[in-house]
């Protein structure tokens, strides 16, 4: 059995830039079109790029844009080294990663690792049923009668293959053999992880990292990046093959990035990756935030929201394993919280504009670092009940293209609108970015606030300290600190129920606070034994510090909440 044993600070140093990242999501079928056929591309990505940059994003995480046949919208890709036509070009990809540096942007490609279309020409040679070089880059049983065990899904009868091949998720994402961390010596078809064909596969999946990396790309999100090698109970296996990944990559490219779809970053970040995403997949944190009272969501509804208006949720079901993996990867890597992505049903919900800039000041006053899915910073909406389109079935709805301007298909396609890749949001008051420039108290321009803050405030750093100040279960408001290593301080409290909540922290924590710098009208007292802030209904405030008050950051990373 494969085990990990490194530490991740013995791997490469995290690239200086990483630190002042701020992402932006572009699904790139519903981004921009630029030749009217309906579907987004990559010179409709490259027209763009000053509005992404003027919202102080400036590294792109751009979803697959590989040949496919598109069964699940590019993550099902059938040659990883091709750009698919209805995208553009590798010159248009490559034009992208230069233009985005020029305006000192980086681009971070989407590597789907796990599995392949079963159009791919590897997984075409491996149902032949003579053995030759690709017969094993796949998992298949030794017969078709065999049955692979729990949890492995299997697809039988395929082909003229004597076996049934295992897939990742639907039946045409058959799973690369990366082999298994405990083989069963009664099934010979389960491969160790050093067997000479899977080492095959991780040295090809490396080797098509390599190539767009010397294109111009920036890093890889990895998609479903914790699932490769198989019955890995504990993942050691798994940690230890991303491990050798991120040292390899560090001795060529110590600027490349790894991002991990894995949704348990204390796992994530030691197994080398740089970033990982605590969202809905694997992970019980984030739903309770914001979307647990969504039903058509691949998350399932499990309560209350927290960040809803009638004021039954729980911050401490994110709050108790945020800081689980927070005290656990502080200083060796980052957690991203994004407002979404192309898998979930939108942020905006049912919310308002001003609902959603409570949502937004939390996310951009948080450790780590933020990520914005294209649309969601102008608030758009989830279309309910649209057909699956591209094996989106419920995500579907969170896919509709970009709204940029008042003009015929919201300025997203010059196509006809029965063209379009899948239908604008109809509604007369849909949000766009046209209309959000010009209002300067609009979603848009107040997610640049914040990105402004966060950039010309040190503690509201990517790396800055994070002290819980007032939570607990089923209370409002929740209050933090976070801390410089300079020195400044600042206090956010948001209240995102409709009620006025009072908030009492023990003197010793606060004694009292400074400049309110941005936020809703706030009362606050302070007592002998403790400050009391309370917050009107729908609101957010964030306060600086004064120097005085100022303690060792020592102190403040492993408090315990206030109950």
């Amino acid at each position: 059995m494969a085990t990990y044993k490194k530490s991740v600070q013995t791997c490469s140093k995290i690239p200086d830039w990483l630190s002042s990242a701020i992402i932006y999501e572009v699904y790139p079928q519903s981004f921009h079109d630029s030749n009217a056929d309906g579907i987004g591309d990559l010179p409709g990505i490259i027209q763009k790029l000053d509005y992404i940059k003027s919202l102080g994003c400036n590294t792109i995480w751009l979803n697959p844009c590989f040949e496919s046949p598109f069964c699940d919208a590019g993550y099902d890709i059938s040659d990883f080294y091709k750009v698919a036509p209805r995208y553009g070009t590798e010159r248009d990809l490559c034009e992208l990663f230069r233009q985005a540096k020029e305006r000192n942007m980086r681009v971070v490609l989407d590597l789907v690792a796990g599995h392949t279309s079963t159009e791919h020409p590897w997984f075409k040679a491996s149902c032949q049923r003579e053995p030759n070089k690709y017969s094993n880059w796949y998992i298949w049983t030794s017969n078709v009668w065999e049955t692979a065990p729990a949890p492995l899904q299997q697809v039988n009868g395929f082909c003229e293959r004597d076996g049934n091949y295992v897939t990742n998720f639907f039946h045409f994402q058959p799973a690369l053999n990366y082999g298994f961390a405990n083989p069963d010596p009664k099934r010979p078809w389960q491969l160790p992880v050093d067997h000479p064909d899977v080492l095959a596969v991780q040295e090809e999946m490396f080797k098509i990292m390599t190539f767009w990396l010397d294109k111009g790309a920036d890093g890889f999100r990895v998609d479903m990046a914790s699932t490769l090698i198989k019955l890995d109970t504990d993942n050691s296996a798994t940690i230890g093959f991303w491990q050798g990944i991120r040292e390899r990559l560090g001795k060529t490219y110590p600027e490349a990035v790894l991002i991990a779809e894995w949704s348990a970053p204390r796992a994530a970040i030691e197994a080398g990756f740089h970033v990982d995403f605590l969202i809905h997949f694997g992970s019980r944190a984030y739903t309770p935030l914001f979307r647990a009272h969504t039903t058509n969501d691949i998350a399932a509804p499990s309560g209350p929201s927290f960040f809803h208006r009638d004021g039954a949720g729980d911050i401490m079901e994110f709050l108790d394993e945020y800081l689980f993996h927070y005290r656990a990867t502080k200083g060796r890597g980052y957690i991203s919280l994004p407002t979404g992505n192309h898998d979930i049903s939108r942020i905006r919900g049912s919310r308002s504009d001003e609902e959603l800039k409570i949502v937004y000041a939390f996310l951009f006053t948080m450790p780590g670092l933020p990520c914005i899915y294209q649309g969601d910073e102008i608030g758009m909406r989830n279309i309910d009940g649209l057909p699956s389109k591209e094996g989106g079935y419920c995500r579907t709805g969170a896919r509709t293209p970009m709204q940029w301007n008042s003009k015929p298909n919201a300025g997203f396609s010059t196509a006809d609108m029965h063209d379009l890749y899948l239908p604008i949001d109809p509604a007369a008051d849909r949000s766009t970015v046209e209309a959000q420039e010009k209002d300067k108290d609009s979603l848009l321009n107040f997610v640049r606030t914040m990105v402004k803050m966060r950039s010309t405030h040190p503690a509201l750093a990517s790396d800055a300290d994070f002290e819980v100040l007032y939570a607990g279960k089923n209370k409002y408001p929740f209050v933090y600190m976070r801390i410089s290593d300079r020195g400044e301080r600042l206090v956010v409290a948001v209240n995102p129920s409709s009620d006025c909540v009072t908030a009492e922290i023990p003197a010793e924590k606060l004694p009292r606070l400074g400049e309110q710098l941005l936020g809703s009208p706030v009362s606050a007292r302070s007592t002998r034994s403790y400050f009391e802030l309370s917050l009107p209904g729908y609101s957010y405030a964030i306060f600086r510090v004064p120097v005085s008050q100022a303690r060792s950051n020592a102190e403040s990373v492993f408090e315990e909440v206030s109950a």
